[in-house]
């Protein structure tokens, strides 16, 4: 459906021969991003809220892009939108204002699936506050976790239910708006982290019912910049912690400091690249999506859409050729039935080799790839790969080829023998 020939030539740094499947770690930026951002700096460099031109204009590209977000994610209104450094440093920001609504023996909800970005903020405030943590354990045997053990650690006491849209670490895809709906029967409020999911798949945090929603632009083709929604009544409610002179009302209460004005420019050049994928290749999901939206929205879900079906060929190609290779371990879900519940992101252990040494010699090779927990450090703990270097991790996206999977594959090979 995707043309990645076409698709390609946006992307700079595709054209060095490098096959990039370091892509759960962070994807190559877009041209259309890096040109925002060069426009930026070139003529409308300045601090917010001066009176003078470039000010003005540097404010109103901030509010472009702040308007961009809430399209790409579905937001009500822009001022649900908060800017970052990263996804991180947001939940941090977020939870110790959460922090100040808890009261001794009030319980948090947490996964072992989770990238720890989603877990420790949870695990401080609860030390602080003198809070319950429960946690959701994980299958080791597909790296998954069921509604049913989330609803079995869910109580009245829970106050905040946090989990994953998509591991980093194992591509598994959670039913998020399952878990938003118990978090919300028990009166709790819910927390998706969507880093993952954000470059696989259509955000709409209007139907799946969170409260908060995290993710970051440079998992979507754009540069490092963490986007925080909130529902604003609730941001509204908060006490942020801040600067006096800063702005008492969303979004600005939550954003201390000078923001990366550059980087909002690049991650609306990234946004309007998935629009563009939309109008482009989107035309198959128009029909259906067009009673619910409209505009950049309706080109956003359609392109997203499109991505998601161009990756499926990705997913299984992955599989196929990771599940040839003698002496490989892969985790995660392997069944080619339930390739639904995945993105193309699969972690595996090869036997003799260190994750590292895979790594070291797939870069000798022109391949990027990660070893180690990626951050996700309850489930490498669970899965009893902490101790030895974690895992290798190979990730897919969009502009990725089956020519680039056909390189791995030979390169493992070349390593396993």
């Amino acid at each position: 459906m995707i043309d990645v020939d076409l698709v390609r030539t946006r992307f700079p740094a595709l054209a060095t021969g490098t096959v990039f499947l370091d892509n759960p770690g962070g994807t190559q930026i877009a041209r259309g991003a890096l040109w925002r951002m060069e426009r930026y700096l070139k003529s409308t460099n300045a601090n917010h809220g001066g009176a003078f031109k470039a000010s003005r204009e540097s404010d109103a590209t901030v509010a472009e892009g702040r308007a961009a977000a809430a399209d790409f994610l579905n937001a009500p209104r822009p001022e649900e939108i908060v800017f970052g450094p990263n996804m991180t440093t947001l939940t941090l920001h977020l939870g110790r204002s959460l922090a100040r609504t808890l009261v001794p023996g009030d319980e948090i909800v947490v996964t072992r699936l989770d990238h720890d970005a989603n877990v420790a903020p949870w695990l401080l405030i609860a030390e602080d506050r003198g809070a319950v943590v429960r946690w959701v354990d994980v299958d080791p045997s597909d790296c998954t976790w069921s509604l049913e053990a989330l609803r079995s650690v869910v109580s009245p006491r829970t106050k905040l239910v946090a989990v994953g849209w998509a591991s980093n670490a194992a591509g598994t895809v959670n039913d998020v708006a399952g878990a938003c709906r118990i978090a919300r029967e028990a009166g709790a409020l819910s927390f998706v982290d969507s880093v993952h999911w954000a470059p696989h798949g259509p955000i709409d945090v209007q139907a799946i019912g969170c409260d908060f929603l995290a993710c970051s632009a440079y998992k979507f083709f754009g540069p490092h910049l963490g986007l925080l929604w909130g529902r604003y009544d609730l941001l509204d409610s908060l006490t942020a912690y801040k600067v006096r002179p800063a702005g008492n009302l969303p979004p600005d209460k939550f954003e201390t400091g000078t923001q990366s004005f550059e980087a909002v420019a690049g991650m609306l050049g990234a946004i309007e690249y998935l629009a563009w994928i939309g109008d482009t290749f989107g035309a198959p999901f128009r029909e259906r999506l067009a009673p619910r939206f409209s505009g950049r929205r309706l080109a956003l879900k359609a392109g997203m859409e499109a991505i998601r079906e161009q990756e499926a060929a990705l997913t299984a190609g992955l599989a196929d050729r990771l599940g040839a290779i003698r002496g490989l371990r892969l985790r995660g879900i392997t069944d080619r039935a339930r390739f639904a519940d995945r993105v193309p992101t699969f972690s595996f252990t090869l036997e003799g080799h260190a994750p590292r040494e895979v790594c070291e010699e797939l870069d000798r090779d022109g391949i990027a790839a990660w070893d180690g927990n990626y951050y996700a450090l309850s489930l490498s703990e669970k899965l009893g790969v902490e101790e030895t270097g974690g895992m290798v991790r190979v990730g897919a996206v969009h502009y990725n080829t089956l020519g680039d999977l056909d390189r791995l594959a030979r390169s493992l090979g070349r390593i396993a023998s």
